[in-house]
């Protein structure tokens, strides 16, 4: 909005105080409530301007300076609002003011350019006499533009109402004019102390007071017999041309464009757009339906549905919303499924979910309509994204025994796969869809087939893979015997999945016999869904480069064929992708604004959920951690696809560990592990192996951790993935380092020689990592190697009294010990500080600090330095800012000193020590002095 220009403001402050300042006229034009009495009193303050010489002059209010007060000598500042207002004698008496401005003198005079008696003369009709040496400006405000109103939304509703959806509402409906914005957002927030900045409830306020005045006191002056062409402007709520309003008018060609010039005049209606008409603000067209007379509405909204159905293209939507006004059920409900076809067609499926959702939920609904307008919704429901009403809708529909066979069986089949897809209720969705199987296996063969295709997909817990390989064989059939491209192409998508997750050997071929070339948008549809099925189990499976890939394409052929569902569910598994491959730069507030992008259907954004738990764990905020990997309460873990799930029970299972909560930590790896050996996809327990066997070996329970690694590897056999195969070496690292900590009393060199074999596991596991590559799991398991290999020489080093025993003294075990040079243990310990940086590097707060103090256990006396500790009188020493980067992330001082095995007073010491140091007041201001710390 242009209610402070620079040069103007230059030009009026040249002319109060310049020694030979020529006089200044502004002319201001806006209309109501644009903010010209705002910018009068902004030139009010031009500084160095003596206050009286400042003049205001009200129009229309009476009284008024005389045509004298123009030849004032002394320098004056007038200030006349709202000229539009003044009778003849009044604007007489200005002219004479204006043209007699002497030197150092100025003028701003504003009006309504649409209430002013002769247009474009804002005087009068009177010609004025411009003095040689005055200049004249004219200065038109605009209204506010979107970012603007966004700032007044956030000063009145604060940021919780100011939302994305809120403000363009406001925008759209007030025209950005800042009166009708500032008194909309003063009954929004009256009317909703709770606002939660919706685009309805925007519309539910209301209209303000003042506009609804302003729109009906124009009205009312147009001549009774003109007045339907404002009407009619009204029902239509948005720009028209003068034939379309004539039209829903009644008025004719003629009487209508008479009628039309009377209302443009009278500022009733305004000119939008070249040939276009209508309110100046889209919000005043409520408050003139609102006085109209049901008879006339209904007429007027009846001729209107007839002239849009005649522009191209159609908006269906808004015929059918005039059609149900008008009162015309059969076709209105007509329109409505032409609307939904239509928004289906062009891929906008929220729209005609939006619109078959109200319909839908209206009662008294005849059966035929139910049942043509419901197949409809589930078809978009399930391509697009859900919305919140949807399930619950077709739940009631389905219930509808006047349904025919067919329908029910299309209906069910679609409320099934939402269930499982988008709602994460996976065993009442398997159900519903077994149901409906039965249902059009002798109705409809092409959705019978769609339906054996849905329960082929092996990601939801509950049911062996051998069941989905069983529906496989049925769902094929189906699709042939249908000989519908489209279902066949269905099927083979599926398919993909299924062989993928598994590591079948002909899952790479089932790929390439995806129909990416197909000119059939719908076969392009399942194709898109089928790559995006391929990559996220290449992904799961350890193919990171060609799941990247496939990736890809996928995401690209669902963009183009208007699948936004397969679409955002592959955004997940890039993000999974990037977790993997340490992309982790950014990932934390990725993942977060997928989750926001997401809010109104949580479940599709789980990736994102677990992948932000998974990096709050390596970063030591464990309090976070556990927030994101129960999905913030959003719905159940349990109900999570079964490898995201082990996923997130690695990450739980390995947190409660780091706690010494040891029998928790068995009990959740049995739950978990139960639900991978229940599936039968062995490489989904990549994730949760190495942990799960940490926390039943620790737990005492050996031979459970040994049937673990067992069937693991059963499970395996020869198939190729990656992942688990390094998982698998990694938990047979575990074992065997476990069940050499644990033999006690037994011989020295028993013990040595299983941390040896261990150390040796670990850094196979972490060359497969490095293939992969996967640099966390591969400086985590470099970190297991060095810490067994460590341990192995600590274990034969005779002079090491108590090697094998506790230690009185925490930190007094974390004290350098010294090793001579040649040592065969430096190089362990140079590839134990490389993995400290790695960690490092990626952000891992805690697995680096972690690192640093297993180095600091052997690390050598570094030669030339004096005897004792290094002083740190006025910085942090590095114990200090590891264990103060360890405070500020979350963790407690007990979790601090297992980290670091450090004593909790020891880790106490240190926190007073830094807090000292760096002058903080709390953990959290510690936090903040730490980043600003170079």
């Amino acid at each position: 909005m242009i209610t402070t220009c620079g040069s103007v403001l230059r030009s009026f402050a040249r002319a109060l105080t310049g020694p030979r300042a020529e006089p200044v006229l502004m002319f201001v034009e806006g209309a109501a409530g644009e903010g010209k009495s705002h910018l009068l009193q902004e030139l009010a303050d031009v500084p160095d301007a003596p206050e009286p010489a400042r003049r205001w002059w009200r129009c229309g209010a009476g009284g008024g300076p005389s045509e004298e007060d123009g030849h004032r000598p002394e320098a004056t500042l007038w200030l006349v609002d709202d000229v539009h207002r003044a009778d003849e004698d009044e604007l007489r008496r200005l002219r004479g003011v204006l043209e007699g401005l002497g030197p150092g003198s100025a003028a701003a005079v504003t009006y309504r350019p649409e209430e002013i008696e002769v247009p474009g003369l804002p005087l009068g009709g009177t010609p004025m006499t411009y003095p040689g040496r005055l200049t004249v400006l004219t200065n038109r405000l605009a209204p506010w533009d979107e970012e603007r109103v966004r700032r007044a939304t956030e000063e009145a509703l604060g940021g919780s109402g100011c939302t994305a959806e809120a403000v363009t509402r406001l925008h759209e409906r007030t025209g950005g004019v800042p009166r009708v914005v500032v008194d909309l957002l003063a009954m929004v927030r009256e009317q909703w102390p709770a606002f939660t900045g919706t685009a309805a409830e925007v519309d539910a306020a209301g209209v303000p007071p003042r506009l609804a005045e302003l729109v009906l006191s124009r009205t009312h002056a147009v001549p009774p017999e003109h007045r339907p062409v404002v009407w009619a402007a009204a029902v239509l709520d948005g720009p028209a041309g003068r034939d379309e309003l004539a039209a829903v008018s009644g008025l004719g060609a003629g009487t209508g464009t008479g009628a039309l010039l009377g209302a443009l005049e009278g500022a009733a209606l305004a000119e939008l757009g070249e040939g276009r008409y209508g309110f100046a603000v889209p919000l005043a067209a409520s408050a003139v339906r609102a006085t109209l007379p049901g008879p006339v509405r209904q007429d007027l909204h009846r001729r209107a549905a007839n002239v849009l159905s005649r522009r191209q293209p159609v908006d269906w939507a808004a015929v059918a919303g005039h059609h149900r006004a008008a009162g015309e059920g059969h076709r209105w409900l007509r329109a409505v499924e032409r609307a939904a076809e239509s928004a289906e067609a062009s891929g906008r499926h929220e729209q005609a979910i939006t619109l078959l959702e109200r319909t839908l939920a209206l009662p008294g609904l005849p059966p035929q309509a139910r049942a043509r307008l419901a197949p409809l919704l589930a078809r978009n429901a399930v391509t697009g994204l859900r919305s919140d009403q949807t399930v619950e809708v077709l739940a009631q529909i389905v219930q509808d025994a006047a349904l025919p066979p067919a329908v029910r069986g299309e209906l069910r089949l679609d409320l099934g796969l939402m269930l499982c897809n988008q709602m994460g209720r996976s065993h009442e969705g398997w159900q519903v869809l077994e149901v409906a199987a039965g249902e059009l296996r002798d109705v409809r063969s092409v959705l019978a087939a769609r339906a054996m295709a849905a329960l082929v997909t092996p990601y939801w817990p509950g049911v062996s893979v051998d069941v989905h390989r069983g529906w496989l064989i049925q769902a094929v059939a189906a699709a042939d015997d249908s000989g519908d491209a489209a279902m066949r192409t269905a099927v083979l998508a599926n398919h993909v999945g299924l062989a993928m997750s598994c590591a079948d050997p002909e899952a790479w071929e089932l790929v390439e016999q995806l129909p990416v070339q197909s000119t059939d948008p719908a076969c392009l549809r399942q194709a898109a869904r089928g790559l995006c099925n391929a990559a996220d189990s290449a992904v799961w499976l350890g193919f990171y480069e060609r799941g990247a890939d496939l990736l890809a394409a996928g995401r690209d052929l669902s963009a183009r064929s208007g699948a936004p569902y397969t679409e955002h569910s592959a955004m997940g598994t890039r993000l999974l992708q990037q977790w993997w491959t340490g992309r982790w730069l950014g990932l934390d507030k990725r993942c977060e604004d997928f989750v926001a992008a997401t809010a109104d259907m949580p479940f599709i954004a789980s990736d994102a959920y677990v992948v932000r738990g998974l990096l709050a764990v390596a970063q030591g905020d464990w309090g976070e951690a556990r927030s994101w990997l129960s999905q913030q309460g959003t719905f159940g873990t349990e109900k999570l696809p079964v490898p995201l799930g082990a996923a997130a029970a690695g990450a739980v299972i390995r947190l409660a560990l780091a706690r010494q909560e040891v029998t928790a930590a068995a009990e959740h790896a049995r739950a978990a592990w139960k639900v991978v050996a229940d599936k039968g996809v062995w490489p989904w327990a990549a994730e949760l192996a190495p942990w799960a066997v940490e926390a039943l070996a620790r737990a005492g329970d050996g031979a459970g951790a040994h049937t673990m690694v067992r069937n693991f590897a059963q499970g395996l056999g020869r198939r190729d993935a990656p992942a688990a195969r390094a998982a698998l070496v990694w938990s047979r690292a575990v074992l065997t380092e476990t069940e050499a900590e644990a033999s006690g009393e037994a011989s020295a060199e028993g013990r040595r020689s299983g941390l040896l074999e261990a150390a040796a596991l670990y850094g196979e596991a972490a060359a497969a990592y490095g293939e992969l590559p996967r640099p966390y799991s591969q400086a985590l398991t470099t970190e297991g190697a060095a810490r067994c290999a460590i341990a192995a020489d600590t274990e034969g080093d005779p002079d090491d009294e108590g090697a094998s025993g506790p230690v009185p003294d925490a930190e007094a075990a974390s004290r350098p010990a010294p090793v001579p040079e040649e040592d065969a243990i430096l190089p362990v310990l140079a590839e134990l500080e490389s993995c400290a940086q790695r960690f490092t590097d990626l952000g891992a707060v805690w697995d680096a600090a972690r690192a640093r103090a297993l180095l600091r256990t052997r690390q050598p006396v570094r030669k030339g330095r004096p005897p004792g500790r290094p002083s740190h009188a006025d910085q942090l020493s590095p114990r200090e800012e590891e264990v103060a980067q360890l405070a500020v992330s979350g963790l407690t001082n007990r979790e601090i000193a297992a980290t670091l095995h450090l004593s909790p007073r020891t880790v106490e010491q240190h926190i007073a020590g830094a807090m000292r140091k760096t002058g903080a007041l709390s953990r959290r201001d510690l936090a903040h002095r730490l980043d600003a710390t170079p």
